[in-house]
């Protein structure tokens, strides 16, 4: 595999949360300051796992953050990452694709996310395998990782995955040259499935997002974010890859720091509104982070939002997260008015994933319960 391509590669499952409504009554506030190993003197429960962390349990770890009713309460960097570093935060960026989407229907640049992808991508036509279905995929469809294209990551045969993206100059028109997917009898059809989609994880969905997002907006999708969601929030600096021809790359990659990663978990926990100024609305918070399609018995997924229970102490504590390759996650825990940012470098390892699901399960929300 290509140094290019392990860059971009994308974990398996990771933790998700089913179907919480996560607007919260509380505003999001600014971090309040703080240095590179600052936060209140930790509670038993922080110092066990901070022995754990040191004993080597959980390698790579670049950060923990940890907010309460929308105020900082731990804060820890690991492994030579401080305050100030830009994380590579791998396919979290999906889910602030979804943020911006979000803000792009709010202003009535897109309709609704039942808007047609091709109406906003007329000059890639005319597609390969031409079939009438791929007028009908929309931008909710993208959103969900269930449109009908044969796209998916976790199949490394199908025409789709991204490996085979990024071999190509224009990642747009090679997700819309996709053919249309197959059910083979060992899968489920939509039309069997609840919601009435089928999820296939798809990164070339999610790139392809950006494209509508700048033929809606009229303007380059890092100028719509700047303006929109990251100026309004203060996060300055962001660094955005992009593709070949020089589109944001909206399915992955963007680099925060773990404070901006915070800042954006809690806007959501406070239904969009950030000291008591809307940047998302709550329509669209509750939409995002309830269940439109179902992955397996344990994970449901939104509008690029992970949903699933996790279980601590004999708890359920549904959660709504963002998830990216090397275990990074955001999740959003309204049960415990939380917000939990851990981010990690354990790209393409076997149980990254895993890992910082332990961490959370045996560490942080026992941490938080009361």
């Amino acid at each position: 595999m290509s140094a290019r391509a392990a860059h971009w590669r994308r974990g398996l499952l990771v933790a998700l949360c089913v179907g919480a409504s996560l607007a919260r009554t509380v505003e999001a506030r600014a971090s309040p300051a703080a240095g590179p190993d600052a936060g209140p003197t930790p509670a038993p429960a922080w110092e066990a796992m901070e022995a754990a962390i040191r004993a080597g349990g959980f390698p790579k770890l670049t950060s923990i953050l940890v907010a309460r009713h929308g105020n900082l309460v731990y804060e820890r960097y690991f492994n030579g990452a401080e305050a100030s570093t830009r994380l590579d935060t791998r396919s979290a960026t999906k889910t602030i694709t979804g943020m911006l989407v979000g803000i792009a229907v709010d202003r009535g640049l897109l309709p609704g996310p039942e808007a047609p992808v091709l109406r906003y991508l007329r000059l890639r036509r005319p597609v390969e395998h031409p079939d009438p279905r791929k007028d009908h995929i929309t931008v909710e469809d993208l959103l969900t990782m269930s449109s009908l294209l044969e796209c998916d990551d976790w199949n490394e045969f199908s025409r789709g995955n991204e490996e085979r993206m990024y071999l190509v100059e224009d990642w747009v028109q090679f997700t819309l040259d996709l053919p249309i997917k197959g059910f083979p009898p060992w899968a489920r059809p939509p039309a069997d499935s609840p919601y009435g989609r089928s999820f296939s994880y798809c990164t070339a969905g999610a790139v392809t997002l950006g494209a509508v997002l700048e033929a809606a907006a009229g303007e380059r999708v890092a100028d719509f974010a700047r303006k929109h969601l990251f100026g309004p929030l203060g996060i300055e600096g962001v660094e955005w890859p992009v593709t070949p021809l020089g589109l944001a790359v909206t399915g992955g990659g963007l680099r925060l720091t773990a404070r901006q990663l915070l800042a954006l978990g809690q806007l959501y926990a406070a239904g969009g509104r950030w000291n008591g100024t809307p940047v998302v609305s709550d329509g669209w918070v509750r939409t995002s982070t309830r269940p439109h399609v179902r992955i397996d018995d344990q994970t449901e997924y939104g509008y690029l939002w992970w949903l699933r229970s996790f279980r601590s102490g004999g708890r359920a504590f549904p959660a709504a997260y963002m998830s990216g390759n090397g275990g990074n996650k955001v999740a959003l825990v309204p049960s415990l008015d939380a917000v939990v940012v851990i981010t990690s470098a354990n790209y393409n390892a076997k149980g990254m994933h895993e890992l910082t699901d332990r961490l959370l399960t045996e560490h942080l929300l026992p941490a938080l319960t009361p």
